[in-house]
């Protein structure tokens, strides 16, 4: 039963209405995803819905190009790459000419809101269409082209988009339709290309596309390692060359085999001169002498399927798109569905353009730092962390062991011994940074802090653990801190599994799936004697946790044991890493999205295994415990009829209406169906039981095959978003900890009692939080180790809804239209 103040989409209704879709511009895996959302959401609402193939070309020429579609016209097209209805560049459209044929053709059909998957050139041409329409429509009365009657009914045109682009170069949305699946080609690129590099010790030089845009070279040179990188939004400083290849020959000086750079097509320097991929590679063999080889990746980017991300990010685009065509009005200005955080958002259209147009404006103008600012906070993180740890800090200049970091070190712990006698001031910690900030240390940018930091893996393993670790290092070091690594968990850290781990340490970290410092579920409750006397022997002064929900279990049991271990009294947080998405505090944990793509992928090559056979049904078992997360968005990408899981009880008569439901749509052109299961979702209804019920039920009709996918779910490579996210949160939390070590270091030593010294750091909407762990115990089941509220709940119906059932819909958070800057300034606390 609805709540009375939730906002439910069944209030809309699309009867009398027709919309309109088309693709234009360059295409974008994940465009068809968008398609499909459109198309069967907008004939869930009864409208009627047209394809209009070739972009605005197949609008202006009208005819066959603009066609009604059905609910099956859009079967199988979303795991295709590229666009089914086709895109291409319109001159025609450019005139008035065109577009006045355009108007005609589409209210000779009755189509009055339109939905335009495409680039800022493509979403512009659509507000200019909207502006005009009126006028278009008095010439064609006055024409006699159409009747005034057809004017009057179809007076105002109605424009959403959505953006598809691999460049991710529109402002006001995070991410773009087709990003994430062009970083997945990177990386396999990247991946494949490690392997052959370090065999020969060679250099290779990638460039990617993003003329205008830098964020795929970003992106893929934080989640790769790569040595060094070039961006238009970020050029170079003077004397880039030197410095790039003083970073190259101290890596090889340093045993690695592998240099990585990345560049984008639209680099520039500072004087906004090109540098092109073979000028890099041109330098690196003039001074260096190193076997080099440059590999353009050009348009295998936009090719292939699209990821998990880029589908379930274009079905609720597509979705939302159609509901904001439902409640338009004539005073409603043209909008984009967009992405902030993990919020989807309508922003004006218009101002999108505007500030998109501005960060062109500022490179041109080498306004850098405004441009990196207009790109917005998703951009801008992403390029502090790679400063973060990149060639910024090279590693000659970092202290060596034992070594004085430079003469301010020494100045410092004198001046600090002096006037502790004179005026028993004892936070030299403190007094240290001061002079350090005061005196401005130009000479050596990392200063020894003389704390120990400690970092492990607690759990099962997720992908992406070890670009957290590798993260966590660097940033710790850069610090100034002592990095020490810890073995199998909290059971490694009793044993006493513990090591100092450099910089070089982490090398070629990122790509690697599972966890290479191991890791246990064990808690540490039991051993709590020998973690108190490793962290004594060790002089651990911080702890940072990469996880999922034992992790989280075992902060929890050791803030509990600070009552009786003063050991204990340091900070500790925790960064949520686990396939189950099921760690309270956070929407989002590594491993996931790894986990997802794995499910999709499987899912894909299942379905195309009955291709050309009799009808056939598919029952898939996904991991995730008592969490739904994998089967329910694994069935919303790979288009899936139903998914069970614990959180939302089914029964047998719930089973037996969706074999009859699935029993009817197998009677038309549709010849597959899906049926994604949650391990635990019910401890009766098995996935054995599910496979016979459907196999009995629909016999005659179809056939069925049940898949168990298992521990395959946890391995491989880790994709772009998790090393991304990674890199990223892990570093935010080294940050946290020399923050809390600064405040909490007195009297000679660090001593941290307080519940917000020990937090979890987890995404939450579209802010990065740090959340004391003992907050969360009211937000977790723990008999189910679940949160108690689930993010994801609210997109079940989406699959629902794709799949041709009718259900009810939460649309509370939809509907407002917000302003570009108001939903950066909300999202000031960081986005990923």
């Amino acid at each position: 039963m609805a709540q009375p103040d939730k906002k439910l989409f069944e209030n809309l209704s699309g009867k009398g209405k027709a919309i309109g879709v088309l693709t234009s511009g360059g295409d974008a895996q994940g465009m068809n995803a968008a398609v499909r959302a459109v198309v069967r959401m907008g004939i869930y609402v009864q409208a009627k819905v047209y394809f209009i193939y070739e972009g605005y070309q197949g609008m202006v020429d009208g005819g066959d190009n603009i066609e009604e579609v059905s609910w099956e016209s859009v079967s199988s097209i979303l795991q295709v790459g590229g666009t089914v209805i086709g895109s291409a560049r319109c001159k025609s459209f450019r005139n008035r000419e065109g577009r006045l044929q355009a108007a005609c053709n589409l209210v000779q059909r009755g189509i009055t809101n339109l939905c335009v998957i495409g680039g800022d050139g493509s979403l512009t041409g659509a507000n200019l269409f909207r502006e005009e329409w009126s006028g278009l429509l008095d010439e064609l009365v006055q024409t006699g082209k159409i009747e005034a009657e057809a004017a009057k009914e179809y007076a105002h045109l109605n424009i959403v988009g959505m953006v598809g682009s691999i460049d991710n170069d529109f402002c006001g949305t995070d991410m773009t339709i087709g990003t994430d699946s062009a970083l997945h080609r990177i990386m396999e690129v990247v991946d494949a290309i490690m392997t052959t590099a370090l065999s020969h010790q060679r250099t290779f030089v990638l460039e990617v596309m993003g003329r205008h845009c830098g964020y795929l070279a970003l992106v893929s040179a934080l989640a790769c390692g790569a040595d060094w990188m070039f961006i238009p939004e970020s050029p170079p400083e003077e004397g880039w060359e030197d410095l790039m290849c003083n970073k190259l020959s101290e890596n090889r000086a340093r045993k690695k085999r592998l240099n990585i750079i990345i560049v984008s097509e639209g680099a520039i320097d500072c004087h906004n001169k090109p540098i092109t991929s073979d000028l890099v590679k041109d330098l690196v063999v003039k001074r260096l002498g190193f076997d080099t080889r440059v590999t353009i990746l050009g348009h295998v980017q936009r090719g292939g399927t699209p990821s998990a991300f880029d589908r379930i990010l274009a079905s609720r685009m597509g979705v939302d798109c159609v509901l904001a065509l439902l409640e338009a009005t004539p005073e409603t200005p043209a909008c984009v569905v967009s992405l902030c955080g993990n919020q989807a958002v309508r922003l004006p259209l218009m101002e999108c353009v505007q500030m998109t147009q501005e960060v062109q404006k500022a490179m041109d103008e080498r306004r850098f730092e405004d441009a990196v600012r207009l790109r917005g906070r998703s951009f801008e993180n992403n390029l502090n962390t790679y400063k973060l740890l990149s060639h910024k800090k090279n590693i000659s200049e970092l202290p060596k062991d034992n070594a004085p970091c430079s003469i301010f070190s020494a100045i410092g712990h004198i001046v600090t011994v002096f006037l502790k006698v004179l005026l028993h001031i004892t936070d030299s910690y403190s007094f240290f940074h001061l002079i350090k900030e005061n005196c401005g240390n130009k000479a050596s940018p990392v200063s020894k802090s003389n704390f120990n930091v400690a970092v492990l893996n607690v759990g099962a393993p997720a992908a992406g653990m070890n670009a957290a670790v590798r993260s966590a290092v660097r940033v710790g070091i850069t610090e100034g801190h002592k990095m020490f690594a810890v073995n199998d968990g909290f059971e490694g850290f009793a044993k006493g599994q513990i090591k100092e781990i450099k910089w070089g340490g982490v090398g070629g970290w990122t790509g690697q799936g599972g966890s290479l410092l191991g890791t246990k579920r064990t808690l540490p409750a039991k051993y709590f004697d020998q973690i108190a006397e490793q962290i004594r022997t060790n002089k651990i002064h911080a702890l940072l946790v990469i996880g999922g929900f034992e992790a989280f279990l075992g902060l929890l049991e050791m803030v509990e044991g600070r009552g009786k271990y003063d050991e204990f009294c340091i900070p500790m947080v925790m960064v949520p890493a686990t396939v189950s998405n099921n760690v309270p505090g956070s929407d989002f944990s590594i491993g996931a999205d790894t986990a997802l793509n794995t499910i999709t992928d499987t899912c894909d090559r299942i379905k195309q295994s009955a291709s050309g056979t009799k009808r056939r049904v598919f029952i898939i078992e996904t991991m995730g415990g008592y969490c739904g997360y994998l089967a329910n968005m694994g069935g919303l990408a790979a288009g899936a009829d139903a998914a069970y899981i614990f959180e939302e009880s089914f029964d047998i008569r719930e089973l037996q209406a969706n074999v009859e439901h699935l029993t009817e749509k197998m009677k038309t052109s549709i010849q597959r169906g899906l049926i994604l299961r949650n391990e635990n979702s019910n401890e009766n209804y098995t996935t054995d039981f599910i496979y016979q019920l459907y196999s009995e039920e629909g016999r005659g009709v179809f056939d069925c095959r049940k898949n168990v996918l298992g521990h395959m779910q946890q391995g491989g490579a880790p994709s772009p978003f998790d090393r991304n996210f990674g890199t990223k949160i892990s570093a935010k939390a080294v940050q946290w900890i020399s923050k809390k070590l600064k405040e909490t270091y007195r009297n000679g030593r660090v001593f941290a009692n307080t519940d917000d010294s020990v937090c979890l750091l987890g995404m939450r909407r579209r802010n990065l939080l740090f959340q004391p762990v003992t907050q969360l115990k009211d937000e977790t089941d723990f008999k189910h180790r679940i949160p108690r509220e689930q993010w994801w709940l609210k997109m079940r119906p989406l699959m629902k809804i794709l799949a041709k059932y009718k259900t009810s819909y939460d649309i509370s958070d939809a509907g407002k239209l917000e302003h570009v800057n108001m939903c950066r300034r909300k999202d000031e606390t960081g986005a990923i």
